[in-house]
């Protein structure tokens, strides 16, 4: 191994480019050879041009307590991720069997007969005290049952290679334009690596996203529904994916203050006067979406609005109340709503989980909290989480303390050796640890983007990939093959027909 990959090595977990040192898998060779030939003043001269071009356009993330300033361009490491269509083909399946299951969920527990609660499927005391549970979203239809229009589903592979759902984001997923951004990036790049590959392309997702959208717009919407965007404003850490998103469909990006609702219609503000809205892709939570419902003193939402929705003049996407099923207690039961709702075996695993309202598992973990992952139920974005292997014993304390006070509030997972990959440090190419968030689209039917944002720890062992902790990105390549994107593409169509 020279340039970049000298002296690589990889870890004791699973490497997803290489078989074993010096030895990259089929998939990886080309990408290999490539860095191979490259030094570290090549991939920090790259490295610039990309870094410039992203500030150029302002494509930033919010880090919080950073020292460095809140604000900063969108980390992208160079060396991509590349999927088999196989083994793609294999997490498409489990992906939309999870979200379908998901949505049956969550339209039987708001419009239906709770029927997996009533059944003892999922403990109702645990669904009524998620603070993802809204009871304002009881009565209110959403067609075709997707109240998950966008879902964002988070994937580990162990050490064994195979992948896991290590948590579910079924509110507002983010992370979407940043997969275009950076497979934008890798083109100018290294244009001739992809030469190499048949990778499935991803600038198509405002067509598919505004399509979704249309698909679940009201029957007064008529053929051309008025889709919008609504977010919180500039200040929003997601501004940028916002107007990005907005511009990728060709709808307009509207503030709460752009709307009114008269009469249960939602209208937006016009030059030429109010104009009706059908669809509003909302990137505002549901305690501020509406102060006559939910908080009064938000500037953000738009008066009536809840109004709007029960009288089933307007869609929300997503729908209102969808956080009771990314709560992380509740995620625990996913595979048992898979058996209930769709009588399949889940095609995709759980990280092996434990709540900690079980006395006897809750017991089983305090023994053994330094080897485990302790979570906040409802934190997102890596915040609140302690790694037992990495923490101090005041941490391991302090977790064992939080347990015991409120046990409804944490689950406790077994620990992932997170897959790898190489990743540029400083002048070489070291490994690092990594996940997979992808994008499940659902309207008339269930489809996954291919591919999704791959994040990566960009400190030596770290397990926290999150962007919002200083985590970095890389461009997520899904191999092709024709045969099999005709027979998936088939299947859809007989399952919608």
């Amino acid at each position: 191994m020279t340039g970049l990959l000298a002296d690589y090595e990889p870890t004791d977990g699973y490497d997803e480019a290489f078989d074993a040192p010096a030895t990259p898998r089929p998939h990886y060779r080309r990408v290999v050879e490539r860095f191979a030939a490259l030094t570290g003043d090549d991939a920090k001269r790259i490295e610039a041009v990309v870094a410039a071009e992203f500030q150029r356009q302002g494509i930033t993330f919010t880090v919080y307590d950073d020292d460095e300033g809140t604000e900063r361009t969108w980390p992208m490491d160079l060396f991509p991720r590349i999927i088999e269509a196989a083994e793609w083909q294999d997490i498409e399946r489990g992906l939309a069997q999870r979200v379908t299951a998901l949505n049956r969920f969550l339209d039987d527990l708001y419009v239906g007969e709770q029927a997996a609660v009533e059944d003892g499927v999922v403990p109702r005391w645990l669904v009524t005290s998620s603070k993802g549970f809204e009871r304002h979203a009881f009565g209110i239809h959403v067609p075709f049952g997707a109240r998950c229009m966008i879902a964002g589903i988070d994937l580990v592979r162990g050490a064994d290679g195979s992948f896991a759902v290590l948590e579910d984001n079924l509110r507002n997923p983010s992370g979407i334009s940043y997969v275009l951004e950076n497979r934008a990036a890798m083109a100018k790049a290294f244009p001739t690596l992809f030469g190499d590959y048949t990778v499935r392309p991803v600038e198509q997702y405002g067509q598919w996203l505004r399509s979704t959208l249309e698909e679940v717009a009201p029957p007064s919407a008529g053929d051309a529904p008025n889709v919008v965007i609504l977010t919180p404003g500039v200040y929003n850490s997601a501004y940028f994916e916002h107007a990005f998103l907005a511009r990728a469909m060709g709808v307009e990006l509207v503030e709460g203050r752009d709307l009114v609702v008269d009469d249960q219609v939602v209208y937006t503000r016009t030059v030429g006067g109010l104009s009706p809205v059908d669809v509003i892709y909302r990137r505002i939570d549901d305690d501020f979406l509406d102060p006559v419902s939910f908080r009064a003193d938000s500037a953000l939402g738009v008066p009536g609005l809840l109004s709007a929705a029960r009288a089933g003049t307007v869609t929300l996407c997503n729908a209102i109340g969808n956080g009771v099923a990314d709560d992380k207690a509740v995620y625990a039961y996913v595979p048992d709503l898979i058996r209930y709702y769709l009588s399949e075996e889940p095609l995709l695993s759980n990280v092996p989980t434990y709540v900690m309202w079980d006395d006897d598992q809750r017991a089983f973990c305090l023994d053994r909290l330094d080897e485990l992952v302790i979570k906040p139920v409802s934190e997102s974005g890596g915040y609140g989480i302690v790694i037992g292997p990495h923490a101090s014993d005041a941490q391991l304390a302090a977790a064992r303390a939080d347990i015991e006070r409120d046990h409804r509030n944490w689950i406790v997972q077994e620990l992932v050796q997170l897959s790898s990959l190489p990743a540029l440090a400083t002048d070489r190419l070291a490994p690092r640890h990594l996940d997979l968030r992808p994008f499940i689209l659902t309207g008339e039917r269930t489809r996954v983007f291919p591919g999704g944002l791959t994040r990566v720890a960009m400190r030596e062992g770290s397990l926290i990939v999150n962007s919002s902790q200083g985590g970095g990105s890389k461009d997520t390549w899904v191999l092709d093959d024709p045969l099999l994107a005709a027979a998936d593409e088939l299947a859809a169509d007989e399952a919608a027909a």
